[in-house]
């Protein structure tokens, strides 16, 4: 390559890695502005989620389950909100009714596990 086009080749790459990079701090703070934590289907996967942890915590304390046992079930649940959130973040901050069908149905699961 002559010194010419090595010059044109970098101010080209230089370019495009400029476009891209704002291209990507453009998507993240359209994304922070869309977050809606409160959306009504987001709210009641994550009401299900603190009410769940609230009752494997009361069964702990009343013996009913062993530490393992509730670490597992913690586990359970921070997996199940560790998806809505990434469910969410492709939605604009919503969730779909068939991805809260599906947590719904994760969290049916564990709810059966507690108290057994």
């Amino acid at each position: 390559m002559t010194q010419i086009t090595r010059s044109t080749c970098h101010a080209l790459i230089a370019a495009a890695f400029a476009t891209a990079s704002c291209a990507a701090v453009a998507q993240a703070a359209g994304a922070d502005a869309n977050w809606d934590k409160t959306h009504p289907r987001r709210a009641e996967v994550n009401g299900r989620l603190a009410n769940q942890n609230r009752r494997i915590n009361n069964e702990v304390r009343q013996g009913e389950i062993t530490k393992g046992q509730a670490a597992q079930l913690h586990r359970q649940d921070r997996q199940i909100r560790k998806e809505e959130r990434a469910m969410a973040s492709t939605n604009g901050g919503h969730i779909t009714k068939t991805e809260q069908r599906a947590l719904n149905q994760q969290e049916n699961q564990v709810s059966r596990e507690i108290g057994h």
